[in-house]
């Protein structure tokens, strides 16, 4: 009867930790939906007069919340960025990677759940499983950082267009064949393997922790393998467009099932390729 109850708990506690990731990921995306939504809507009569230019069709009306100029970080070399701008770009990016992410490392923290209410059953608690989702969300807030460097550049350097989508055809060739080259290298391989078998990366990082900062510093840990994994997916919404949505779905989808499934090493290698020829493809036309 002991055993039934405990799995029961062991149930419910993976349950609770399932249903608030969905919600983070809901809460992310519908984020991101409605404002690529803004972004794309029709601008009203004299909306580009006001913004100083013509956007495209993009409305640039009721984009200046809170002092901060979405026009400015949209459009190439309209404006120079402000504090402002740099913080919307930032919490863009960060929500964005939030949506993006946390599905994928889903299976780790339904493991630390199930693992942190049995080890506290047995009287050896672990820290909160929060703590490690903290430490994991904090790399990719440090990724957002670059990122949005990165948009500030390309920005100034008018390579993003007004969809903030790769204005260069060499770029973004450029772009997917680094993207594709990458896929293959032994440093992929390595940080995928880490992020596909959970179990494996904690024994190799000394287990669980107690201690909240030592969640904390795990959650870095397994958060720096998925970077490593990951970033350069994360290059191919500057080709696609960092707001289509579409692209958005299609990146994250690919790093998930790089994760989940069983050959994920070979969608990575195969995936890679397509990027490398699409590239080759995308500077033979610029030429």
């Amino acid at each position: 009867m002991g055993a039934t109850r405990l799995e029961t708990v062991l149930r419910r506690d993976r349950v609770v930790v399932a249903v608030s990731l969905a919600v983070i990921a809901v809460l992310a995306w519908a984020y991101v939906i409605w404002l690529a939504g803004r972004m794309g809507m029709p601008a009203p009569q004299g909306a580009a007069d006001m913004a100083g230019t013509d956007m495209a069709g993009m409305d640039m009306s009721g984009m200046k919340a809170s002092g901060m100029d979405m026009g400015a970080a949209m459009a190439p070399g309209f404006q120079a960025w402000t504090t402002a701008d740099f913080t919307f770009t930032f919490a863009m990016w960060t929500v964005m990677m939030i949506g993006m992410m946390t599905p994928s490392v889903a299976p780790m923290l339904l493991l630390y759940a199930g693992v942190g209410r049995k080890a506290d059953e047995n009287g050896h608690p672990i820290a909160s499983t929060a703590w490690f989702l903290a430490g994991y969300l904090a790399v990719w807030a440090g990724f957002s950082i670059l990122a949005t460097i990165a948009q500030w550049l390309l920005t100034r350097l008018a390579l993003l267009n007004p969809a903030m989508v790769a204005s260069s055809a060499v770029l973004g060739g450029a772009i997917l064949i680094a993207a594709g080259l990458y896929q293959w290298t032994p440093m992929k391989g390595v940080c995928l393997r880490q992020c596909q078998a959970p179990i494996a990366f904690l024994a190799s990082h000394g287990g669980f922790r107690s201690s909240p900062l030592g969640a904390l510093r795990l959650g870095i840990a397994h958060g720096a393998y998925c970077l490593g994994c990951c970033w350069v997916l994360m290059a191919l919404l500057f080709v696609g467009g960092v707001m289509n949505i579409l692209w958005i779905a299609a990146i994250a989808f690919l790093v998930l099932l790089e994760k989940v499934v069983p050959a994920g090493q070979w969608i990575s290698r195969i995936s890679g390729t397509l990027m490398a020829v699409a590239g080759v493809w995308l500077l033979a036309g610029a030429f």
